[in-house]
């Protein structure tokens, strides 16, 4: 066999092993289906068909020389280190009653690679943290194509300082070739899927749906077709896009993240822009949608430019209770 060919060969057997165990995971549809929709998107994103990301609109070197001309670009880079710990208490109807008090540590939208010194801000706030469970709303790569191993690293340290067990959902900035990586570190992905949470002989399901953004590979009723009827359950999105769906789907709290809250804000705070369409009671914080509980993350770490105005980021820690 040619060098050529041998090299050819090698280079394409971790792929091969890639799929194989995506598709031992998840089956052999949804698996092949993103990996197309990533390629079809990559390919896209090389000719230049569109920009991407929350400040899609806008070129990132006119953003940092516009900040570095107005002398504002250092304070931004400072407040996107200066993670907050937020506390959010929610009152659940149907949390059975061994779960009343449960605490969810709530991370979103880490961009690691690009975003060290928040990574390096949240460190000394997890060791002071008492949470039953973790939970990622995903974005965990700085660009939404290329390599991710620079990002994974970064996981890797944090995941360090995380506490069993860890639930995570993928978002518009990741690839479904995470995934193998992500769980050999103790963080099960959940894709269109649920598992139990057992105390006793009393349950609480947590569900994840794909990416509903970008990707829209979600689909909220196979990720609630696990769940018994009336049992308290809650729906990890990395986007609210879905919070109707969510709701009509009988979740009683849906967390996620993917707005940065706007990320860069006037006071207020305002966003200047957002990556999606959004009604405002969803961008950032507590919300709620009929029957059901919401809570959007403002995010951890910061996409396109690594800046903040009028928009810290969080890690949020939400404290169950049941409702009187």
């Amino acid at each position: 066999m040619e060098a050529a060919s041998v090299a050819a060969e090698n280079r394409e057997r971790p792929a091969e092993r890639e799929v194989e165990t995506l598709e031992a995971r998840f089956g052999a549809f949804y698996p092949h289906r993103r990996l197309a929709l990533e390629a079809e998107h990559e390919a896209r994103v090389r000719r230049g068909e569109y920009p991407t990301g929350t400040l899609r609109f806008v070129r990132p070197s006119l953003i940092r020389a516009t900040l570095r001309v107005s002398g504002l670009y250092r304070r931004g880079l400072a407040n996107a280190a200066r993670v907050a710990l937020r506390h959010n208490p929610i009152a659940l109807a149907r949390l059975p009653p061994r779960f009343d008090g449960l605490a969810i540590l709530h991370l979103s939208d880490l961009h690691a690679d690009i975003s060290r010194p928040a990574i390096d801000g949240v460190i000394p706030l997890l060791a002071g943290i008492d949470y039953d469970l973790c939970v990622l709303t995903g974005d965990y790569r700085g660009r939404t194509h290329g390599p991710w191993d620079a990002a994974m690293a970064e996981i890797e340290r944090l995941r360090r300082h995380l506490r069993d067990p860890v639930y995570a959902v993928l978002g518009n900035h990741d690839t479904i070739r995470m995934v193998p990586a992500l769980e050999a570190l103790g963080i099960r992905v959940l894709a269109n899927e649920a598992v139990a949470l057992a105390r006793g002989r009393q349950r609480l399901y947590v569900a994840g749906i794909d990416d509903a953004h970008k990707y829209r590979l979600d689909d909220v009723a196979a990720a609630a077709a696990a769940i018994p009827p009336g049992a308290c359950s809650i729906l990890l999105s990395h986007t609210p896009e879905v919070y109707r769906q969510a709701e009509a789907a009988g979740f009683d709290l849906m967390l996620c993240g993917h707005t940065h809250g706007g990320q860069i804000c006037l006071p207020g705070p305002v966003p200047i822009t957002l990556g999606g369409r959004f009604p405002r009671q969803v961008v950032a914080g507590p919300w709620r949608h009929r029957a059901m509980a919401g809570y959007t993350s403002t995010g951890l770490g910061s996409s396109i430019v690594p800046v903040r105005f009028n928009c810290r980021p969080e890690i949020t820690l939400h404290r169950l209770h049941r409702a009187l």
